[in-house]
């Protein structure tokens, strides 16, 4: 699941072209200028373009562009052998995501924090295929997604538009899949030079992860995946389930402080009852507005997933109840920062293949909250159907085991990829530790000092326990925004 980049940073970047290749199916990289506004003297920075073969073997002779910047250590770290850490590649969430537009952001941030961004080891941000400042870069303008699925039949409708008109253009949306960009990614470890790498990812940046591990386990030293997707999750079925869970959780929490409790009593309750409202049709505002149960269905996947959002949730589901319907409203005007095409291309590979709109529908039943997801997940198969991309290999759908050490952080609260899902996942990694962070939210967890301090100590010595004594103890209280008390 994607860690939401912000629409204003892919304005800054053009999509950019590489020079022509040496020879048909050997990759290239060509370095590229890299974007004039970003801060130059914070860290050396090297941008470029990785050429491959769209159809690896053969099977057509189009070229691709992937996009990728080097961002070089400032005290590189010799480990116990004397050895210098390899540089990591860091993976974006989505699918249909993207790495290298925040690269400025992230250098400007470490003016000010200089240990947030590349101190001990390089670090390379990579756009997989199909997405970011590559070519193709596989959008699908003015169609809305979420990570609950198209939130409208119109939109639905757009996304099989789009990804007919990206095959029409000679795009074989096959070849945008986890285990090519595993072979992407070892291109570039070959043509860079480079002997090992280690991993980092967040959301379904792990899921690119472990197609490396799998299929290219020479390559990697060590991995650290936050917020992890695995390859073996299931991302229609079950998840109403965890978004319902993820509200339970929060309004769990809410219960068991006196004056969240005091200021939002019986909350579960109520909002089941207001659910099964939305699931009758749709609903209207003390405004005049009016929204439908997909439009509450994307408010609760992004809610949960958001920090800010998490500590306003009874509020806001308070709100929802008494036909203040703003923050359905808020939501609802922006959900375009996908890569649409992109994230459809994995999905109908690799994910929905294995999956079935009866198992969706059969898991969430019952439960007014879940139920609420499902008319818009449903649609992914709709998607899936009418492109008609080949399915994945079972491997692809699969746990992955190996010796590679790998650093688990999972976020307490995360209707996308909770915690039970990673401590099934890590079972497979022989050299593994995980750590749950109490409170936390999907992709909260790349951005604490705490975890930050934690993943580095973890790749100085990925043989050594981290240090978890800067977590939250796991009975601290969530700090709720609660709405002012009424007279």
């Amino acid at each position: 699941m994607i860690l939401r980049v912000l629409a204003a940073l892919s304005l800054l970047f053009g999509a950019g072209l590489s020079a022509a290749p040496a020879a048909a199916a050997d990759p290239v990289f060509t370095d590229t200028a890299c974007p004039a506004d970003w801060p130059t003297g914070v860290r050396e920075v090297r941008c470029g373009m990785l050429t491959v073969d769209e159809a690896r073997g053969g099977a057509s002779d189009r070229r691709i562009d992937i996009a990728v910047v080097i961002v070089k250590a400032s005290t590189p770290y010799r480990d116990a052998s004397g050895h210098l850490l390899p540089p990591m590649v860091n993976f974006h969430g989505g699918p249909g995501g993207a790495s290298t537009p925040g690269v400025g952001g992230a250098l400007r941030y470490a003016q000010q924090n200089p240990d947030a961004l590349a101190v001990d080891q390089d670090v390379i941000f990579f756009d997989q295929r199909g997405g970011g400042r590559g070519s193709p870069s596989l959008d699908c303008p003015g169609v809305e997604l979420t990570d609950a699925g198209p939130p409208s039949d119109e939109d639905r409708d757009g996304l099989i538009a789009c990804l007919q008109g990206w095959k029409a253009q000679g795009v074989d949306l096959n070849q945008y899949n986890a285990a090519v960009i595993a072979d992407d990614v070892a291109d570039m470890v070959e043509v860079l030079g480079l002997e090992k790498i280690d991993l980092r990812g967040g959301s379904y940046g792990p899921r690119i992860e472990a197609a490396v591990i799998t299929h290219h386990p020479e390559i990697v030293r060590a991995a650290v995946m936050q917020s992890p997707w695995p390859p073996e999750g299931n991302w229609a079925v079950g998840t109403p389930e965890q978004v319902s869970d993820a509200v339970k959780i929060i309004l769990a929490k809410c219960e068991a402080q006196a004056e969240c409790a005091a200021r939002y009593p019986d909350m579960q309750a109520r909002f089941e009852t207001e659910a099964r409202r939305w699931l009758a049709g749709p609903v209207t505002g003390n405004d005049g507005g009016t929204f439908n149960v997909d439009d509450l269905s994307a408010f609760l996947m992004e809610t949960t997933y958001d920090r800010v959002g998490v500590r306003r949730l009874p509020a806001d589901l308070d709100k929802i109840i008494a036909g203040d319907l703003s923050a359905v409203a808020e939501i609802a005007e922006n959900r375009t920062y996908y890569t649409e095409g992109q994230h459809m291309a994995h999905l109908c590979k690799e994910e929905l293949p294995f999956e079935s709109r009866a198992r969706l529908a059969g898991g969430a039943a019952g439960d007014p909250v879940a139920e609420v997801l499902v008319p818009s997940l449903s649609r992914l198969f709709d998607v899936c159907d009418a492109v008609g991309e080949t399915p994945a290999a079972a491997i692809e759908n699969a746990p992955v085991v190996t010796n590679i050490p790998t650093l688990f952080v999972a976020a307490e609260i995360d209707p996308g990829c909770p915690p039970p899902l990673t401590e099934a996942a890590a079972r497979g990694y022989a050299n593994h530790q995980v750590v749950i962070v109490t409170n936390a939210t999907h992709g909260e967890t790349g951005s604490s000092p705490c975890t930050r301090a934690m993943v580095r100590d973890f790749l100085r010595d990925p043989s050594a326990p981290v240090d978890r004594s800067c977590l939250p103890a796991a009975d601290t209280p969530l700090d709720f925004t609660l709405d002012p008390a009424t007279t």
